[in-house]
């Protein structure tokens, strides 16, 4: 089977997404200018299946500073256990400040569920990530070999919305925050999820200085990524970013097609869409028969 790409950070476009984010939905509508409509396990996997991608999807808790509800873990993971032909095995999420309990669970997600590893979104979670009250998380992951996904730069979630939903953007900031937790973690690799913008060039930094830092590129139309990474795409980060869509709120196949128009060399398309991740993800060590071409 051929492999397109994979795509590192999709939502599950379940009734129960949608419960979850609430009044916040229709700001991401807004944002995105589309209709998020609820779609079956089935459907989701169809929509990446047909387009020969692999999709790692994420859960979701952020009740302590938004409310709402929960995707669980346990959801995320029958994904990969219904479909392992489609998903590979998904992201994690837990309320850092539910504490012991969410630290629990972040290893049982881990260890028991076969999880690859736990996203973060600090500025809808209110959290800096080098805040050594919620290090425990990080020792956690690095010592299980659990790659971490974290929220950088500005949010679409509450955008237009009064104060901007309560949420605060400076959570996203990528120095000195993320920088400082790349250095007192080396071993825990770190994919800033998004541009970082309007912080790009710092997460530039960063990942250029940190070894152990990558970057991709979601929730952004390929037209609208900033001009310094995608010019770094090509040279000093070639082997740092690779591919996330964002769905629903973005279609994979519409951002990978417009990624090919950009004149990226056929080489920098490779890692870009498929071979950056396998091997920052180990990928072809946690899951080689579902990244086989």
């Amino acid at each position: 089977m051929y492999l397109r790409a994979i795509d590192v950070h999709v939502h599950p476009m379940t009734q129960n997404y949608i419960v979850a984010l609430g009044d916040f939905i229709a700001a991401q509508e807004r944002l995105f200018r589309v209709k998020l409509q609820p779609k079956t396990n089935e459907e989701m996997a169809e929509d990446f299946r047909r387009e020969d991608i692999r999709a790692i999807v994420i859960a979701w808790d952020a009740q302590s500073t938004m409310g709402g509800g929960v995707i669980p873990n346990d959801t995320v993971a029958q994904l990969t256990q219904e479909f392992p032909d489609v998903f590979l095995p998904g992201w994690a999420m837990v309320d850092p400040w539910k504490g012991e309990l969410a630290l629990k669970e972040l290893e049982r997600a881990i260890t028991s569920l076969g999880m690859l590893g736990a996203k973060w979104h600090p500025p809808i979670q209110a959290f800096h990530v080098n805040d050594h009250r919620f290090y425990p998380f990080w020792d956690l992951c690095q010592a299980l070999d659990a790659p971490v996904l974290i929220h950088t730069g500005m949010t679409g979630v509450g955008q237009g919305m009064p104060g901007g939903g309560g949420v605060k953007n400076k959570y996203g900031r990528p120095f000195p925050h993320l920088d400082d937790l790349a250095a007192d973690f080396p071993r825990l690799t770190i994919i800033a999820a998004h541009s970082g913008w309007p912080w790009s060039e710092e997460l530039i930094a960063v990942a250029l200085h940190k070894p152990n830092v990558f970057i991709e590129v979601s929730g952004y139309r390929p037209r609208y990524l900033p001009a310094a990474l995608k010019h770094e795409i090509s040279r000093r980060l070639q082997d740092k970013v690779m591919f996330g869509s964002d769905y629903p709120a973005l279609s994979p196949v519409q951002c990978l097609d417009e990624l090919e128009m950009e004149g990226f060399k056929t080489e920098i398309i490779e890692k870009l869409f498929r071979s950056n991740a396998i091997h920052a993800l180990k990928l072809d060590k946690r899951c080689p028969k579902a990244i086989r071409d």
